[in-house]
C-alpha cells in the first residue's frame, strides 16, 4: 500500500511540476535588428506576462548563432560588424534591453563557441551574462531534452 501511495504522489508531483512552468528555447540566427527586437525583446516580455497572469512561469533560453552574434557584443565598433550603422546607433540601448531580459526576466543566453571563433570573437567580447557553450547544436539538444519547446528565429 505504501508503494502505491508513494507512486501516486510521485506521479501527481511530476504532473504538477510539468503544469507549473512552460519552457521555450529560441534558436536565434537572425541578423535583422527589427526581427530580433520583435521576436526576442518584445515577445519575451509579452510571453512572460501571459504565463504569469496564469500563475505559471515561462523559462526562456536563447541559443545565439548565425547572424545574431552582433546583438550581444559589448563593443561592435571594434568587430567585423563595425560597418553596421543600425547596430552602432542602437547597441547601447539594445544592450540595456537585453540585460533587462537576463536580470529581470531570467532569460538564459547561450552563445555558440564555434561561431564565436569563426567570427573572430572571444568570450570577453560578449556581455558577461552570456554563457559560451561548445556549439549551438549541443545547446539545442540539451534544452529540447529538458522539455523546452523549440522556436526558430531566422531571417
Amino acid at each position: 500500500m505504501k508503494k502505491i501511495l508513494f507512486s501516486l504522489l510521485l506521479t501527481l508531483g511530476i504532473v504538477y511540476a510539468q503544469e507549473s512552468s512552460a519552457k521555450v528555447v529560441y534558436d536565434l540566427t537572425t541578423k535583422d535588428l527589427d526581427n530580433f527586437e520583435l521576436r526576442i525583446l518584445s515577445a519575451t516580455v509579452a510571453n512572460k506576462a501571459y504565463y504569469e497572469s496564469s500563475l505559471r512561469e515561462l523559462d526562456v533560453a536563447v541559443i545565439i548563432h548565425g547572424g545574431a552574434y552582433k546583438f550581444f557584443l559589448k563593443d561592435p565598433a571594434n568587430s567585423k560588424f563595425k560597418d553596421d550603422k543600425a547596430l552602432l546607433s542602437t547597441y547601447q540601448a539594445l544592450g540595456k534591453r537585453i540585460q533587462t531580459l537576463a536580470d529581470i526576466y531570467d532569460v538564459e543566453f547561450l552563445v555558440c563557441g564555434v561561431g564565436l571563433r569563426k567570427h573572430d570573437l572571444e568570450k570577453k567580447d560578449v556581455y558577461d551574462f552570456v554563457k559560451v557553450i561548445p556549439n549551438a547544436s549541443i545547446g539545442l539538444i540539451d534544452k529540447q531534452n529538458e522539455g523546452y519547446a523549440y522556436i526558430p528565429i531566422r531571417d
